[in-house]
């Protein structure tokens, strides 16, 4: 599942990433998705004195910032709305929102090599005081590399242990980076906050495309019931055949 949630993504990162690309130079005049677009994607460029630079930029994927994006596909693509639900089906479930978070990363690196396997390390998201490493990432991360490399990092939304949601009343998150991405930061972290607190992601979960979502996660939830019946019809089998074994026993027993 996990191998076809990055095929999956990365098909659709490839018609987003030229459009993050270009948000620092989006004119004032930006249509909802390229207003979207400079809202929820942080940059930085580190330049030493020699030139060398890295810029680093992230995409927080907000309900606001996918449907802005399904929109425009949908606009520029002439699509129906069949087609668009379709896309935007696709679309969140390879991001599953109702479990991860995702965020758009994308290194423009044009200074010493990167080394930043295992990328897990390398960044985390703080959320009330406490760091969450990746859930999952892009594995491309983990070779080295000059130039560019982007992908998709996926953090928890649920805490691991309590199940609670980890955003909720939450107003903001900060994503942040180790100083030991790159040596062009000195011992530096770079790190960028997004305000989270009217994000919703419930809202994008409307129409045809919601109703797949909603009967594709009630089959997984029907499979997983039967797997633990299953299991539990196993157990009382068990159980009942040590019963009967006992009570036999007791009942020769009696009889001596």
């Amino acid at each position: 599942m996990r191998n076809y949630r990055f095929k999956l993504a990365a098909l659709l990162l490839a018609a987003v990433a030229a459009l993050i690309s270009l948000a620092p130079a989006l004119p004032a005049s930006a249509d909802a998705f390229d207003q979207a677009l400079l809202r929820w994607t942080k940059s930085r460029k580190i330049v030493d004195e020699d030139g060398a630079n890295l810029e680093v930029k992230a995409t927080y994927y907000s309900a606001e910032f996918i449907e802005a994006l399904v929109q425009k596909e949908s606009k520029d693509n002439l699509w129906t709305q069949s087609e668009a639900d379709d896309y935007k089906y696709k679309f969140l479930s390879s991001l599953k929102l109702d479990e991860l978070i995702p965020i758009h990363i994308e290194f423009v690196n044009n200074g010493p090599t990167m080394y930043l396997g295992p990328f897990d390390i390398m960044v985390k998201l703080r959320i009330k005081g406490k760091t969450y490493k990746p859930a999952d990432y892009d594995k491309r991360f983990n070779f080295k590399f000059q130039g560019n490399k982007e992908g998709l990092v996926f953090f928890p939304r649920f805490d691991e242990k309590s199940g609670r949601d980890l955003l909720k009343g939450v107003n903001s998150v900060n994503l942040e980076f180790s100083p030991a991405i790159s040596p062009l930061l000195e011992g530096k972290s770079i790190s960028f906050i997004w305000d989270v607190a009217d994000d919703d992601p419930q809202k994008l979960y409307q129409g045809a495309a919601a109703n797949k979502l909603e009967t594709d996660r009630l089959i997984k939830r029907l499979e997983k019931l039967r797997k633990d019946k299953a299991e539990e019809e196993s157990k009382l089998s068990s159980i009942n055949e040590e019963l009967d074994t006992i009570q036999k026993r007791l009942d020769e027993l009696a009889k001596q």
